[in-house]
């Protein structure tokens, strides 16, 4: 009797290690066309295919953490939110930790803008309904908005009836640009050279109104986020610029409608000629960002010879003894940068000496800065170049620029 008994145990524990194997690997096999569909930007697939291998092996953390990417695809916010938040209860530890934690924080964010979205468009809003509006607004703010989000930010706050709009001080997201723009104020500047090229002469008086520049060019890693959040083409080799090394280094190969779709969903637009040239010389009429002094290493990454996988490149704004007056870093070298206008030799001859906007058609447009490259003559702030718009290069990235 015990030997029957024995065997039926055995028998037992091998069909119930058989059934646990069988349902392992019918996870496992879930998880992988999950992980095919999210490749292929199928989300909605891939959130049937992970929720069912979840189904059978609830603690896979980093299934989690990819079902969270799938709701994140959907704009399911809350499904995003919550399955981040249980891959980091499941492994703290894991190589995807801290990128489901920032994931996680941006998509209750994004929750809190849909549902104050949704009561700033009841035209009944009441004055409790407002409060509590700015209430989840001051959360968001605190959790940290991206450009994006502060798009949206701003758009829910004019849509706040005025009436029943609360009296309060500056928010930190108010504060947004501030923190990473410079405000370069109104008033006049020299714009051009009479030593240097025939295209940046008259050297004249130009006004120009007060705005917002980027401290800094844009970097790999924010242009990844307006990527990741639009349909936009990613500029050509992006799989080699976008690796973690990379990610603080300009953005390269970018053509002029990339840099100005980017500033456009960001709230913000390209700088004009004048506006760029004022930010990195300011109003005493110097050479370079940082005085007559010609460039040294300390100053700018410049006259390099060979180009090597983006290496070649300097994160922005680590050369601190070559800021303009303003703050505003890497105004000469590292990357040429975009500008708004179009490129005319004799614009300064006929253009106005308020505000100029440049020619209202061109065939190229202009780029100011130098970049890895170029020699100390390029670095001048007044240098001009120019380029066809559908130009990018392995020289060439941007900044944006605002209205105050």
């Amino acid at each position: 009797m015990r030997t029957i008994l024995a065997l039926a145990t055995l028998l037992w524990l091998d069909a119930h290690h058989t059934m646990a194997a069988e349902s392992v690997n019918e996870s496992a096999k879930k998880f992988s066309t999950g992980y095919d569909f999210l490749k292929q930007h199928k989300y909605q697939e891939a959130r049937a295919a992970y929720e069912g291998g979840l189904q059978q092996s609830p603690a896979n953390a980093m299934a989690h953490f990819y079902l969270g990417d799938a709701c994140r695809g959907l704009k399911a916010w809350t499904c995003a939110e919550e399955h981040y938040e249980t891959s980091l209860e499941l492994d703290e530890k894991s190589s995807v930790a801290a990128l489901a934690k920032q994931r996680a924080r941006k998509a209750k964010v994004w929750r809190l803008m849909d549902e104050v979205k949704q009561a700033v468009n009841d035209p009944n809003i009441s004055a409790k309904q407002v409060a509590r509006v700015e209430e989840v607004l001051d959360i968001a703010s605190k959790l940290g908005l991206d450009d994006e989000q502060q798009v949206v930010y701003s758009q829910v706050q004019q849509r706040i009836p005025q009436s029943q709009k609360r009296s309060h001080p500056k928010k930190a997201s108010d504060q947004v640009y501030e923190q990473s723009m410079a405000l370069v104020p109104a008033g006049e500047f020299t714009m051009g050279s009479s030593k240097g090229d025939p295209d940046e002469q008259p050297m004249r008086k130009i006004y120009v109104d007060a705005f917002f520049i980027d401290k800094y060019q844009m970097s790999v890693g924010k242009y990844g986020v307006f990527l990741d959040a639009t349909a936009h083409e990613a500029p050509a080799d992006w799989d080699v610029m976008n690796k973690s090394m990379h990610q603080k280094r300009p953005v390269v190969n970018v053509e002029w409608a990339d840099a100005d779709a980017y500033c456009r969903w960001a709230g913000k637009r390209l700088p004009t000629e004048a506006e760029w040239e004022k930010a990195a010389r300011g109003t005493d009429g110097r050479i370079y960002p940082w005085g007559n002094q010609l460039p040294t290493n300390f100053h700018a990454n410049m006259k390099k010879e060979v180009w090597n996988n983006h290496v070649v490149l300097s994160p922005v704004g680590i050369y601190e003894g070559g800021k303009s007056p303003y703050g505003v870093y890497d105004m000469a070298g590292n990357v040429w940068e975009w500008v708004n206008d179009w490129y005319s030799q004799d614009y300064y001859k006929t253009g106005p000496l308020r505000n100029p906007t440049g020619p209202p058609t061109g065939k190229y447009k202009v780029i100011r800065g130098g970049s890895w490259g170029s020699s100390p003559n390029d670095l001048r702030s007044a240098d001009r170049e120019s380029r066809l718009p559908s130009f990018g290069g392995l020289g060439t990235g941007f900044r944006c620029a605002k209205n105050p």
